[in-house]
């Protein structure tokens, strides 16, 4: 009997030391804020009814958990919660996808899982397959990021890294949960990216093809096109001593809409950059930006723009091109537009424009730093149905304090005097803007 358990006993030992380890190690992170924040008007409408003031809170929570299952072997999440403004009614439940999200706006009102993917550091390479962020290129400028289904593979032979990656960014074919009789219709986007790196900074090139069929199927004439384009992305961030530069050129150029019948293509042509310098003297810092999102002629029969945005990642301002500080929370702050063609707000981001900017901070002590900037910003095409270009001139003004090394605190106003583009005709009258914001922030 005896030999019968010590046999059994080291079975079982055997079996619990050959069992694959699913889990050696759990790496969280994150970051949670509440913020509060008033808007003077809902609309650069003057003497317009409807749109009065607004001040609330709302808060997010969003976490990232790392599952280590082996030494180059990691699952990837990440999820958002409570992701709502205080007090207010809940969303009704849908299907359509919150703008930055894979859940709805009701479930990251209480849950969404956005990420889920695999990270494996092999011996050829490192490759991530999953749904993970997708819509980042470079520097910040431009960047839209989503969860997307992703394969992604890279290579670094120092100094030079090759990043490849297939994107599903919609799929149209016949699944359990989609009933469909459409075949080769999806939304494909394929991209190669070339970096270059040295000890103070690194140039890279990106580029993307698009395959987008979704509108393949349509009825004709007019409505069954695909798609066929490339973005083309040349970036480079460099530090020369105490300044930090950063470059970025975006050029789209293919056919937006390749019809399938006799209805004339139209070519896809646009452009849009900006360049930012910082200059960091430790207690005392300047930058400026310069910025550009090419604008649609409406003599061609060419799209030169609406395809290239600023990015809603990108925020230069509190309320200018200013998606989730304001337009996000707080909705589309809109002056008059006659054809109703949604290029009148003043918070959503960037299109159609020449963005300059200049900003200057000082930290009296360590954990304090309070920063000014001055930006004006001016249409190049005008719209149909409008008159001038000018966007208007903004002022903020923030402090943010370090209160432990996790959390920080940080007060915002901002000032805009409306330009005249948002009249959109001479009868109108537009009024300016102010905001205040205030924000603590908890990261882990």
């Amino acid at each position: 009997m005896k030999r019968l358990l010590l046999a059994m006993l080291m079975l079982g030992l055997m079996t619990v030391f050959s069992t694959t380890v699913f889990a050696a190690d759990v790496k969280v992170s994150g970051q949670f804020y509440a913020a509060g924040m008033y808007v003077d008007q809902t609309s650069l409408k003057k003497d317009a009814t409807g749109y009065p003031s607004t001040a609330f809170y709302f808060q997010r929570l969003r976490v990232r958990t790392d599952f280590i299952v082996s030494p180059g072997l990691t699952l990837v999440t990440r999820f958002d919660a409570m992701e709502r403004a205080w007090g207010v009614p809940r969303s009704a439940a849908d299907t359509a996808l919150d703008i930055d999200s894979a859940g709805t706006i009701a479930e990251n009102e209480n849950i969404a899982i956005d990420w889920a993917y695999i990270n494996y550091k092999a011996p050829i390479g490192v490759f991530d397959v999953g749904i993970m962020n997708d819509g980042s290129t470079g520097t910040i400028f431009g960047n839209s990021t989503a969860p997307a289904g992703r394969i992604k593979y890279s290579y670094t032979m120092a100094p030079f890294t090759l990043n490849l990656a297939y994107t599903k960014v919609r799929e149209r074919s016949h699944t359990a949960k989609l009933a469909s009789n459409f075949t080769d219709a999806d939304n494909d986007k394929y991209g190669i990216e070339g970096v270059y790196r040295w000890k103070d900074g690194l140039a890279a090139i990106q580029v993307n093809y698009y395959n987008y069929r979704a509108n393949r199927p349509g009825a004709s004439p007019g409505g069954n096109y695909r798609g066929i384009y490339y973005l083309v992305t040349p970036y480079s961030i460099v530090k020369i001593g105490p300044v930090k530069l950063q470059a970025e050129l975006n050029y789209a150029f293919g056919k937006i809409k390749d019809y399938e019948d006799a209805t004339s293509d139209v070519k896809l042509r646009e452009l849009s950059g900006w360049i930012d310098a910082l200059a960091d003297f430790g207690m005392f810092y300047a930058g400026g930006t310069f910025a550009y999102v090419s604008g649609n002629k409406p003599e061609t029969t060419k799209q030169e723009g609406g395809q290239l945005n600023g990015g809603r990642d990108w925020n230069p301002c509190l309320i200018l091109f200013s998606y989730y500080d304001t337009y996000y929370w707080a909705g589309a702050i809109r002056g008059w537009d006659p054809a109703t063609t949604g290029v009148s707000d003043v918070n959503n981001v960037m299109k159609n424009a020449f963005f300059y900017q200049g900003r200057v901070g000082v930290r009296p002590i360590a954990d304090l730093d309070i920063m000014a900037s001055l930006a004006y910003a001016v249409a190049e095409r005008k719209p149909a149905g409008y008159l001038e270009k000018d966007y208007g001139i903004e002022f903020d003004l923030t402090a943010s304090y370090k209160i432990t090394n996790n959390l920080s605190y940080m007060l915002g106003a901002g000032y805009l005097w409306t330009g005249d583009y948002f009249k959109a005709n001479t009868t109108n009258k537009v009024d300016d803007n102010f905001m205040v914001i205030n924000k603590l922030t908890l990261t882990f």
